[in-house]
């Protein structure tokens, strides 16, 4: 017995040590640079700077802020995020809740359908003449449109309503609900913690993507916010921007930004926005991968 709990103690000493380390490897990165991106510039090229700014300085923020190519790019992503998320989460949901339905006529075939778009797709240039047929190209829809459905998280969603209690749904019959009463009183509100789940990771993609703005929209008012990143950190990269920013900042008599405190600055004004939304879904999170993700 006391072998028993000296081993269950020794296992989880190591259990938690490697989960410090998980965390002290994947947040020390992020912590740096946020510091550097805090640290005055010139102070910064000295080096040594790792945990703490040694010259605290707004400037590179404050000099990010200024650009109005970023402030649109940010206007474009927030407003894709907002309205991208909630729509993919109802098509995806619509499309889950008859495949999830035991009495679907051709159910399997139905569900070999879409399963087979997640392993086979035709390319980017078939892709991007489809959207260019359609009319997409370089306008706002392609980044909504495209990205409506999901598989991976349509079958994460199927999966949790098949657990759902056949029972209420007959009762609702009985009492005189269609199927779309059923569907929107009953099968959602009992769906929340996955669709909650399925909208982070939607709206984590929505935020993150650029590549889309980068290969399908030429204006200038339709770049992403990290399209504009990447942007930035290509030309900062090759010095082609370092001395206009340095003679702006010089022009109103504020402290020089460097390349690696203007890189650091934007890559955080770009992350952070979408980190705070995980408190606020971080309960739904757990119980709808968990409920999601197995089959009964």
């Amino acid at each position: 017995m006391l072998l028993n709990r000296f081993g269950d103690r020794i296992f989880k000493f190591f259990v938690y040590l490697i989960l410090v380390l998980v965390l002290l490897v994947t947040f020390l990165p992020f912590w740096n640079i946020l510091v550097l991106s805090l640290n005055s510039a010139e102070d910064t090229v000295r080096g040594g700077v790792y945990l703490w700014p040694r010259v605290p300085t707004l400037d590179s923020y404050s000099q990010i802020l200024k650009d109005s190519e970023i402030l649109n790019g940010l206007w474009v992503t927030v407003k894709r995020t907002v309205i991208g998320a909630p729509l993919s989460v109802l098509v995806i949901t619509m499309l889950a809740y008859p495949l999830s339905r035991r009495n679907l006529v051709g159910r399997k075939g139905w569900n070999l359908y879409f399963i087979f778009t997640m392993y086979f797709g035709g390319g980017l240039i078939p892709y991007y003449m489809v959207l260019k047929a359609l009319n997409m190209i370089d306008t706002f829809s392609v980044f909504i449109l495209p990205s409506l459905m999901n598989v991976f998280y349509m079958i994460i969603v199927r999966t949790f309503m098949e657990q759902l209690p056949h029972e209420i749904e007959e009762s609702a019959k009985v009492d005189g609900a269609n199927d779309l009463t059923i569907f929107f009183r009953i099968v959602m509100p009992l769906t929340t913690p996955v669709l909650a789940t399925v909208g982070l990771f939607q709206a984590i993609g929505h935020w993150n993507s650029w590549f889309d703005s980068y290969a399908f929209t030429y204006s200038s008012d339709l770049k992403t916010l990290q399209a504009v990143l990447v942007k930035i950190l290509s030309q900062f990269q090759t010095g082609g921007m370092v001395s206009q920013t340095q003679m702006l900042a010089n022009s109103t008599k504020r402290n020089a930004v460097s390349s690696d405190t203007i890189r650091m600055a934007a890559t955080m004004v770009a992350t952070l926005p979408i980190i705070l939304v995980y408190p606020f879904l971080q309960k739904y999170f757990v119980k709808g991968m968990t409920l999601g993700a197995v089959k009964s």
